[in-house]
């Protein structure tokens, strides 16, 4: 859950060799609660993608933060460099194309809980190293969630949260106007009022966090139900929606005009029929909804937490929070 003081998603641009420290000291103290030797291992994997960065590309980023389901801890990177020619080879313990050790690739992949690496040229390499205990929860079909606040900002006024009942997963997303200390309590209520009763109808949901938010700033909504073969979309202002596949978008939602607190119409809720190659994304005004024009293949097949972060990469508008939030194939089909 977002605190007021800090924000949700760690954001760490790689621009400089010294930032391969930073690196793996935030990720350390993100990782301080978890057991064993968790946290040094949350480090190391911070400072091996970091410094892929640094050897191999340009305009790069990690992405550090507690899993959206609460399964651990998520490093994930992202560049705008030329990609990968043999992705295999340059996880192959050994190899280095800068006569180092070419531990990077290889030693994240085997530290890491779960791991996975796309890069193609115009893409740019994208890496996602999950790190959890034992005892964390595995989740089928783990959505990808990033949150993160304005620039010059510690919490953001933006918010999610995931709930699964009865073969369904719904999903929130938060916008709390404006933003800062006051946008980011609305939007930590909404997530609590949401939580409460996740499995509502979504016209009650809306109508429930119109209640919840009567005394902050307001907000903009959107809530997304998926069940097997079908979504339902219900949202009130400018958090957008889309439904891709590898052949293209195929749907876009936008909420009715209102605000979550003040003015509240009466709901209508949008459903889409899902095949099993469909991805789901909810995405604040943070995020420019210009990537959607004419988004390329690869960036249509990118496993959900890889989408989000190529996302929040490349199409975030730094002066505001901006939250994206992807759901992929197969979700209700258990």
């Amino acid at each position: 859950m977002n605190t007021a003081t800090a924000a949700r998603t760690l954001h760490i641009a790689i621009d400089h060799p010294s930032a391969v420290q930073s690196a793996a000291d935030h990720a350390r103290a993100l990782a301080a609660g978890m057991p064993g030797a968790l946290p040094d291992q949350a480090a190391v994997l911070a400072s091996e993608l970091a410094s892929n960065i640094v050897k191999h590309a340009r305009n790069g980023a990690l992405f550090v933060q507690h899993s959206p389901l609460g399964e651990g801890l998520d490093v994930i990177a992202v560049d705008s460099g030329p990609g990968m020619p043999d992705v295999a080879l340059s996880l192959t313990d050994g190899y280095s194309t800068t006569r180092t050790m070419g531990a990077g690739l290889g030693a994240a992949r085997r530290i890491a809980t779960e791991f996975a690496i796309r890069s193609e040229a115009g893409l740019g390499t994208l890496a996602h190293a999950r790190l959890a205990g034992p005892d964390a929860p595995r989740t089928a079909a783990a959505p990808g969630a990033l949150c993160l606040p304005a620039f010059g900002e510690t919490a953001s006024g933006d918010g999610y949260a995931v709930a699964e009942h009865g073969g369904a997963r719904t999903v929130l997303v938060i916008d709390g106007l404006g933003h800062g200390p006051e946008a980011a309590e609305a939007a930590q209520r909404a997530e609590r009022t949401f939580l409460a009763h996740p499995a509502a109808p979504l016209a009650d949901v809306l109508t429930a966090l119109h209640k919840a938010l009567r005394h902050t700033r307001g907000a903009a909504v959107a809530v997304l139900r998926v069940t097997a073969g079908r979504a339902e979309f219900c949202g009130i202002g400018n958090v957008r929606g889309a439904a891709l596949t590898p052949e293209g978008i195929q749907h876009q939602f936008t909420g009715q005009a209102g605000i979550v607190g003040y003015t509240l119409p009466a709901p209508r809720s949008r459903f889409v029929e899902l095949s099993e190659h469909t991805t789901l994304v909810l995405y604040t005004d943070g995020i420019d909804h210009r990537w959607t024009h004419a988004p390329t293949t690869a960036r249509l097949t990118l496993p959900p937490v890889l989408l989000a972060a190529s996302l929040a990469h490349s199409h975030r508008r730094v002066r505001d929070d901006a939250t994206v939030l992807a759901l992929g194939p197969h979700l209700g089909m258990r």
